[in-house]
């Protein structure tokens, strides 16, 4: 029977139904949601299918301990008592990080050196050996304290989920391709959508929107840190980035568009979309706000510029009044901006159908939600 695993994949709070979902679609077990975090079991298929395909994770943590600790005795002994071994070769490389929020363990530094000591006792036992040269295969070790509450990670993604790979460079204030994904979901973009972004900047939500559209895994053009870990074999990985490519939807019929007034932006945009894989189903144009018109089937999917990120309020807000405006001339299926923007609804001119609090890093910002597609009569 293979080994079943504990896995956690935090996310932005606000986007936690959405990465439900898709953790439900990989066939994981035990799912649980709490605020900004998806808890999940599965074997190591599971491992190598997470970090291929979810949209909307930061990363993919294996939880190998969870216990309370209000001393560094308590600490050291419940971080002992894992089986390292059985994870982490006698030469592996692995640095400590770690966080610690309302606890008695309160020094960071003096709970990392404990964390680390127990692992290279418990190595040197499990393994027989007198030294650890740590020259090998990279495996970077997590706790969390919170209340007094001790979690032990081991990180299976190395770097973050939202580097996909194809975005090389980012305007002045991009958005983290997890949350564009996870507002491509909540904008309904399906195989067939057309969307549209007045504000693309380097074309994160239309690209994301692209690959979702085409159920092309995020993570097939990289890498990640547990394709070197021994307990999650070479063919698994294989035979996960395999079915990821069988699964990809080419006939889809999705277009997107994205327009911003900065030529630099666009040509970057067009640029990150051919390196996603998305190059013949986007373009990105140089066009002002004030041109822009929704196709009557499209779904509008942006970020418009805030006051925290570019220029001033004042700009920001005659922004969103612009957008209100053309909006209103020709509204289209719907629209859908995350803004950090608490007065947006008054610039744009009209009360949104639905509002999500979604927070961008750690920046608070609502999802305004416009639906406008009248209902047809039934014949």
């Amino acid at each position: 029977m293979s080994t079943l695993y504990t896995m956690v994949a935090p996310c932005f709070f606000g986007t936690e139904s959405t990465l439900n979902f898709e953790v439900k679609r990989l066939g994981a077990q035990n799912i649980q949601v709490t605020d900004g975090r998806v808890a999940f079991q599965g074997g190591a298929d599971v491992i190598a299918a997470a970090n291929l395909n979810l949209r909307t994770a930061e990363r993919v943590l294996l939880l190998l301990a969870t216990y309370k600790a209000t001393t560094f005795d308590e600490l050291f002994d419940g971080c002992y008592n894992i089986a390292w071994e059985d994870l982490l070769p006698a030469n592996a490389a692995f640095p400590v990080k770690g966080s610690s929020l309302s606890s008695q363990l309160s020094s960071v530094p003096a709970c990392q050196s404990i964390v680390k000591k127990a692992i290279v006792k418990r190595l040197m036992h499990g393994h027989k050996v007198g030294t650890l040269p740590e020259d090998g295969a990279l495996y970077k070790v997590r706790f969390a304290l919170r209340k007094d509450t001790v979690e032990i990670y081991l990180d299976t993604s190395g770097d973050g989920l939202h580097k996909r790979g194809y975005r090389k460079n980012a305007t002045l204030a991009p958005i983290k391709e997890t949350l564009a994904a996870a507002i491509a979901d909540l904008g309904r973009v399906r195989r067939d959508s057309l969307v549209q972004d007045p504000f693309c900047g380097s074309g994160t939500l239309v690209i994301e929107a692209a690959q979702k559209a085409l159920n092309l895994a995020p993570g097939l053009r990289r890498r990640f840190a547990a394709e070197h870990f021994d307990f999650v074999p070479a063919d698994i990985w294989a035979e996960q980035r395999q079915k990821a490519l069988d699964e990809v939807r080419k006939d889809a019929a999705f277009e997107g568009i994205g327009y911003d007034i900065d030529p630099a932006a666009v040509a970057l945009a067009n640029a990150n979309a051919k390196l996603a894989g998305v190059g013949d189903r986007c373009r990105f144009e140089v066009a002002d706000v004030r041109e822009f018109r929704a196709l009557d089937n499209a779904t509008v999917l942006t970020n418009p510029p805030y006051g925290e990120r570019l220029g001033d309020a004042s700009e920001a807000a005659s922004l969103a009044r612009t957008l209100g405006q053309v909006w209103q001339a020709h509204p289209a299926q719907g629209l859908y901006a995350i803004t950090a923007d608490a007065e947006f609804e008054q610039h744009f001119g009209k009360k949104a159908a639905r509002r999500r609090k979604i927070y961008n890093g750690m920046i608070p910002c609502q999802l305004y939600m416009y639906f406008e597609q009248p209902k047809r009569e039934r014949k």
